[in-house]
């Protein structure tokens, strides 16, 4: 007859294939700090029930390479096929596991003496309520909110579940919760949510940076206004300015009991009744006590014991991870590591936890070993991290560096982030943001305020790019950006007003690349469809006024290119073909003859002549055979857009998947045309899609806005209040 405990440990051994005996590389749920953190145990709770099982044959223990887990072999258990027959004899209560759950959801873990915490929560949510679980670090917040989360999917709740670091933004919090190429807007994001019976969860909120904090408030603000609930995880102080109601509930150490269900069998019940009451039930104390070490003293709080006990113990190699990995604002593989030696030993004591291959040491050992270095010793480890960082190649090894740059305050890494921050934004434009913000807490830099502004308005972050605007001191700079931050708010006319007076104080070669750019974004400020006459008539106007003699030859030819393509546009869309040959001609020679953009002119002005609203089946044959051809992304959906523009209210299936399969390419942000693109793949899409056409076009407007599209913006607005 099995003990509860070993019946626990073959439970969770069966759940891995025998395959995995004679493995190489062997998950880290099969060694024994991973066995011990799935079942809630301390680590020398495994210890007595391991032995006795594998004296009666019914697991095995060997040396192996853990996956994630650093070059260093490590004990791992496996079940046997005796053990097998025993268990599915003896089976336990299942382990829930994460079905159902949308987003990146810790695995469950085994939950002690939380029931009435579960139900309070239930029913509060249950009841339409949107609660914030608060409590210290390690007290098991994230455990709790778990297991609620498996206790409503199996009420046919729906749970969507997004984690929290200092580089989260709101665009990432929709990401997890709906999935890639998901809406950036907090108004589209809940509308995709607003579903009957739908928890949204927010992990670790805690770990937020100042710099999107006031956009994920918003966000959470209208989610839980809607008919969702909300469930806030967060250590105290929450940095979220919420509005609404939200319960708040602080979870407390374990009762007695529940905290005695923790220990090894062999330890005696009043070391164990000792021990906790010393640790006040708080659980990861519990996990991180020794035999070895005695009993705490009873004024101990948890810090100091962590500080005096947990951290002390460690050898040199063990400190020296710790510290690692407490610097890092994100979790680590072990091999991108400088100093990984002392990981299984960390892994051991319980310090880390683990996602996906990735570590970091529980935020209440990390938090205790920030708080015991003074300023000197926290600006030389980030130097020495971002030297680290620096000798390696990627884009994740860019935003590391760059955020240890950011906070070792040194003037030569503020110029780094000069040299530098436009690559970071290229590929994480969030992270960009949160280095420039704490790159100018540390140090005014003009450079850096205009490329903070820069970001904010090329993200449609109306809010924190006056912030940055406001404390630019050169006029000119100052005036361009003001003017782009009063089209964000959608005030044309001061947008205007402040362009002019740009132009007005630009040299020549400057005042002819704005007045090109204002051209573009002009003819670009609309909904598919053709161009009314009289703002043909009026952007031609414009086009002849534009004086190119100041710029450089190379500049001239690339200015008369972009011209040339709108003046192309507007012919076909009037129907004059004898001036879209012309702007063919002159685009032609500017233009590799092998260009794939001449192909695009070419179906543009195939499909530009159409019956009924709808262009020849030969034509949109032959689009259908172009887009199939192409392998650049950019141009391929240019062509889409042209062809779905094309066909009329029916839209042929191949070209549903085409678009569909479209909208999985990322957009950069920094560039205005695509900006303007990535707009219009959203309209597109709430055209497709009916269901979704109200969160796809929310998504749209929010889209043009940013891209300084307040024509466009507003068309749609009108356009979605009629129904249409």
């Amino acid at each position: 007859m099995l003990t509860h405990s070993q019946a626990r440990l073959l439970a969770r051994l069966a759940e891995f294939g025998d395959h995995l005996e004679t493995a190489w590389d062997v998950p880290r749920e099969l060694s024994l700090p991973g066995l011990a953190e799935s079942l809630g145990l301390v680590r020398s709770a495994l210890h007595q029930p391991l032995s006795e099982l594998e004296t009666q044959g019914l697991i095995s223990t060997r040396t192996a390479h853990v996956i994630g887990g650093g070059s260093r072999k490590r004990t791992v258990v496996h079940i046997s096929k005796k053990g097998r027959v025993l268990i599915d004899k003896e089976t336990p209560t299942s382990r829930t596991t994460s079905s159902g759950i949308i987003g990146p959801a810790p695995d469950p873990t085994e939950v002690h003496g939380r029931l009435s915490e579960i139900k309070q929560l239930s029913e509060a949510i249950s009841n339409g309520k949107s609660v914030i679980l608060s409590g210290l670090p390690g007290i098991g917040k994230s455990t709790l909110a778990r297991a609620l989360a498996s206790h409503l999917g199996s009420l046919r709740w729906k749970i969507r579940w997004a984690n929290c670091s200092v580089n989260t933004d709101v665009k990432a919090i929709g990401n997890m919760w709906l999935g890639n190429s998901a809406p950036s807007s907090p108004e589209a994001i809940v509308e995709s949510t607003r579903v009957k019976k739908t928890l949204l969860v927010l992990d670790e909120v805690q770990e937020l940076h100042p710099r999107h904090s006031s956009s994920i408030s918003n966000l959470i603000s209208k989610a839980s206004s809607s008919i969702c609930s909300v469930l806030l995880v967060v250590r105290a102080p929450n940095p979220l300015d919420l509005d609404g109601e939200f319960v708040e509930i602080r979870l407390q150490g374990l009762d007695l009991e529940s905290a005695k269900l923790l220990f090894s069998e062999d330890i005696d019940n009043e070391t164990a009744t000792v021990v906790s009451e010393s640790l006040g039930g708080h659980p990861l104390a519990i996990r991180l006590w020794s035999p070895d070490e005695g009993v705490p003293e009873k004024s101990e709080a948890v810090l100091r014991y962590v500080e005096k006990t947990v951290i002390k113990r460690l050898s040199e190699d063990g400190t020296c991870s710790l510290d690692e990995l407490s610097l890092s604002p994100l979790p680590l593989h072990v091999e991108e590591m400088a100093s990984d030696a002392g990981i299984n030993e960390l892994d051991d004591s319980a310090i880390l936890k683990w996602s996906n291959g990735l570590t970091e040491p529980h935020h209440l050992v990390r938090n205790v070993r920030r708080a015991s270095w003074d300023d000197q010793k926290t600006s030389r480890l980030h130097k020495d991290a971002a030297m680290t960082w620096s000798l390696l190649e990627g884009h994740r090894a860019r935003k590391l560096e760059a955020h240890h740059r950011s906070m070792s305050g040194k003037e030569e890494d503020i110029q780094w982030i000069e040299s530098n921050i436009q690559q970071i934004a290229l590929s994480d434009s969030a992270s960009a943001a949160v280095v420039l913000e704490n790159a100018l807490e540390s140090k005014e830099s003009q450079i850096l305020r205009e490329e903070a502004a820069t970001i904010a308005l090329d993200r449609g972050e109306r809010i924190e790019a006056g912030i940055h605007i406001e404390k630019i001191n050169e006029v000119l700079p100052r005036k361009i950006f003001e003017s782009r931050l009063a089209r964000l708010n959608g005030n044309q006319t001061l947008a205007e007003k402040l362009e002019a007076e740009v132009i007005t104080l630009s040299e020549p070669s400057q005042r002819a690349k704005m007045e090109v750019s204002s051209i573009i974004r002009r003819f670009d400020d609309r909904l598919p469809g053709r161009l009314g006459n009289s703002e043909s008539d009026k952007i031609l106007q414009i086009i002849s006024q534009v004086d190119l003699g100041a710029i450089s030859n190379d500049e001239r030819e690339s200015a008369t290119l972009s011209l040339e393509l709108v003046k192309y546009s507007i012919a076909l869309s009037d129907s004059n073909i004898q001036e879209a040959s012309k702007s063919r001609a002159e685009i032609e020679s500017r233009l590799a003859l092998d260009d794939n953009f001449l192909e695009i002119l070419d179906l543009k002005a195939r499909l530009s002549s159409r019956v009924n609203g709808a262009s020849s089946n030969s034509s949109i044959s032959w689009s259908k055979d172009f887009i199939s051809s192409l392998d650049e992304p950019v141009t391929r959906i240019l062509a889409i857009h042209s062809t779905l523009e094309a066909v009329g209210k029916e839209f042929p299936n191949w070209l549903i998947e085409a678009h569909r399969e479209s909208c999985g390419y990322p957009l950069r942000e920094d560039v205005p045309s695509l900006r303007r693109l990535s707009a219009h793949r959203w309209y597109w899409r709430g055209v497709l899609d009916p269901v979704n056409r109200m969160s796809h076009w929310t998504e749209a407007i929010s889209r043009f806005r940013a891209a300084e599209c307040i024509n466009a913006a507003n068309q749609l607005v009108t356009k979605m209040a009629k129904g249409s």
